[in-house]
């Protein structure tokens, strides 16, 4: 009499859990002060949304405000500013990720092939310094650059080479102040962003280079079919993160730059939510502004990701 072999039951989905849990204790304790703080300060506020369908007043709180359904997010759609306000935003956030987002990969690519490692490290430590400064201090920095005083380096090198004959007001015009917005980003950004590309450069297998100059290939060469198709991965994580931020031109750098004088190119979404939910107290349409900037985000995400897997890449989600 032949018997037969009971199999052994799987752990549930919660016994599991709760064995990684026991097993990893030490990883989960070190990142519960994260956890703790994104669920208090990114989930616990969400149950505010409702103001955006509601005339939110403050004396009546969230639950004896009057609801109003959609009217402030077409109070927004069809206000005078609007066109204003998303060419600003959309013009600012495409040149950032047109400019700024390519190059940190070229940075990298070229402070790689530094062979000295006193100059490699001096330069990596000079050009990751302005991440680290507040928009306060980065926009107090540019307008000493750009001041029409004797102090102001610019003026007085576009002077001193005979390129204009009066110093130029940049923060008063309009024209320049995209440009201005941009760079300034890239010189704050750059450095840190490149650090991120070094790390997963680093990361490639020395035998790849070695086996590429036997066969041949040159330094352009080993970066295009090497380094590249390593990197490849972090650079398309690195965008699926960065495009759904395409409503987000930057409160704080703009915020530190703008003046009356340039409030027509200025005005983005985040400045406008300020001067509405807390200078006019509309506490409603400023949470209907932020609520379709996060659908907006949201969709972005997703397309983008769905795109990068429909071509054979590994997407985040």
């Amino acid at each position: 009499m032949t018997s037969k072999r009971v199999p052994a039951l799987r752990p549930s989905g919660a016994r599991l859990l709760v064995r990684d849990i026991v097993k990893d204790k030490w990883l989960y304790i070190f990142v519960l002060p994260g956890i703790v703080w994104f669920f208090i300060f990114c989930y616990v506020p969400m149950y505010g949304v409702v103001t955006a369908f509601q005339d939110f007043k403050i004396s009546k709180g969230i639950w004896g405000s009057r609801w109003v359904g959609f009217d402030n997010f077409i109070r927004f759609f069809t206000s005078i500013s609007f066109g204003r306000i998303m060419t600003n935003t959309l013009s600012i956030s495409l040149l950032n990720l047109a400019i700024c987002f390519p190059a940190p990969i070229i940075m990298a690519l070229l402070v790689n092939e530094l062979r000295n490692k006193s100059f490699k490290r001096t330069v990596q430590t000079i050009s990751y310094m302005p991440f680290f400064m507040s928009w306060t201090v980065v926009a107090a920095i540019w307008f000493e650059l750009l001041s029409v005083d004797r102090g102001g380096t610019v003026n007085m090198l576009l002077m001193n080479l005979g390129l204009i004959k009066e110093p130029i007001f940049f923060f008063g015009a309009s024209k320049y102040f995209y440009s201005i917005i941009v760079l300034s980003n890239l010189w704050k950004g750059v450095g840190f962003g490149m650090i991120i590309y070094l790390a997963a450069i680093a990361a490639v297998n020395t035998e790849l280079y070695e086996a590429a100059a036997i066969d041949g290939c040159g330094r352009l060469r080993q970066v295009w079919h090497i380094i590249l198709p390593a990197i490849k991965p972090t650079i398309l994580v690195l965008f699926i993160l960065t495009v759904p931020g395409i409503l987000n031109a930057g409160f704080e750098q703009i915020y530190a730059m703008q003046n009356n004088m340039v409030k027509d190119v200025s005005l983005v979404i985040d400045t406008y939510v300020l001067e509405i939910g807390i200078r006019n107290a509309r506490y409603g349409l400023a949470a209907s502004i932020g609520l379709f900037k996060s659908l907006v985000g949201l969709i972005m995400l997703l397309t983008t990701n769905f795109i990068i897997k429909k071509f054979g890449e590994d997407g985040i989600i």
